[in-house]
Formats: C-alpha cells, structure tokens, sequence
C-alpha cells in the first residue's frame, strides 16, 4: 500500500486534491485578521523573515500570505516552505508547486535512523541564503515529528546565523476535522469561519542566548494562537511551558 500511495501517478493526483483543497478554503473562509498593521514596517525593514507556524494548520498556512503578507512592502513576492525528503513530503511538495511556492527539501533527523541522511543541512544552508537575500521562508517550529505546539531551536538558530527576524503566525478556522496524528491537523471545512493572527515580530542576533530567545518565540506564538482559537471559538489549549530539561 505505502508504494501505491508514493507512486507517480498518485502522488499527481494527491498533490492537486491538496493544491484545490487549499485554494478552496482559503477563498471561502471568512477571515479575521489581527495584528497585520502593527508588524508591517518591521517586515520592511528587516533582513529576511521567517514565518514561523504550528505544524497543525499546515492546510491553512499559505491562505493567509496568499491573501495578505505576501502583498506587504519590502519582501519579494514569493514564499519558500520547508517540505521533508520522504516520499510522503511529495504529496504536500506537489500542491506547494501548484501554489507558486518554492519548496526547500530536507528535515530534522530521525533519533531512530541516525545514519539515514534527511537533507537538514543543506535546508539550512539554503533557507539561510535565501533570508540573507531578504527573502522569506516558512518554517513549522514543532515539525516534523513534534512535541505539538513546542518551538524547537530550529527557526532561532537560523534566524541568528543570517541575521534576521522571526513573525509569529498563528492560524485557526472552526468548523475543521481534526486527524488523529501527531499534530492534531486541522482539516478545513469550506466556509468556515477563519482567524490569522500575527504577533510582534522577534529579532535575534548570535550574541543572543538561543534558549532565552526560544522560549519568547514560545511566548508569543502561545498568545497568537490562544487569540485565534478564541476568535473561531475553539477551545483553548493550555500552554505547554516546556523545556529540554523537562
């Protein structure tokens, strides 16, 4: 079954049911957005940006830089997103490509296949030449295997070797299906009602302490996403205040 579901052909058509998926919902939801005067001169004015998201919104993420940032000031119209290497990242790489997004292949290594090379590194190297070149990426801080909804070290180390800054992204929608997985991904019901929310933007630089600055973007994206889910109406999830010593 698993090379059933990684063959050409199902991959195609996977890849567009996703794209369409996306494109649906974002034109149908009805959406609410905070905070996106309040972060735009910072995006203009900074050197690169990540766009830093919850693993679990991943169907709804380019809705809200297809409707709005990629429209903002000082950035190059176009959106890079992390996507694994696996054969199961082909489907999602197929309806970002169908998106007009760029794709940076590579993930975190498997602490299960520790020799199994996952393309980490040259994702890094690509993501940050592309933030010294003013672009944007967007990176899933718990992916790709979680904890849900805890920020790794990923996104801050990147942003401190290029010298740029970090835009918390908080996305939710209600009505949506929740799977079963890891991340509790949201489904998305067309015509659902929508909320984007960005909080302040996060600036880190190498002299910066990498720990410190991981638990402020934990911080924010805490508050962003307890005010999106509030505007849909869902309910709240309480914060996970984790630490690697935990």
């Amino acid at each position: 079954m698993k090379a059933f579901f990684r063959s050409r052909y199902v991959v195609a058509i996977t890849g567009r049911l996703i794209w369409f998926w996306m494109i649906m919902t974002a034109a149908t939801t009805r959406w609410h957005v905070e905070g996106e005067a309040d972060v735009q001169d910072d995006w203009a004015s900074c050197q690169g940006a990540i766009l830093a998201c919850w693993h679990r919104g991943v169907i709804l993420l380019p809705s809200g830089w297809m409707r709005h940032v990629r429209r903002w000031p000082g950035k190059p119209p176009k959106l890079a997103m992390f996507v694994s290497m696996s054969r199961d990242g082909l489907h999602t790489t197929r309806a970002c490509e169908l998106l007009g997004l760029d794709i940076i292949k590579g993930s975190s290594a498997n602490k299960k296949k520790i020799n199994k090379d996952k393309g980490g590194v040259q994702a890094i190297f690509d993501a940050t030449r592309r933030l010294k070149e003013n672009g944007v990426v967007c990176l899933t801080l718990d992916g790709p295997r979680g904890p849900a909804e805890v920020a790794g070290l990923g996104a801050i180390k990147m942003a401190q070797h290029a010298g740029s800054a970090i835009l918390p992204y908080a996305i939710s929608a209600s009505p949506v299906v929740r799977i079963k997985t890891w991340d509790r991904l949201m489904l998305p019901i067309p015509f659902a009602r929508g909320a984007i929310v960005f909080g302040p933007m996060l600036y880190a630089t190498r002299h910066d302490d990498p720990e410190a600055l991981r638990l402020e973007l934990q911080r924010r994206m805490e508050i962003a996403t307890a005010r999106a889910d509030a505007i849909v109406g869902l309910r709240p999830t309480p914060p996970q205040h984790y630490s690697p010593a935990q």
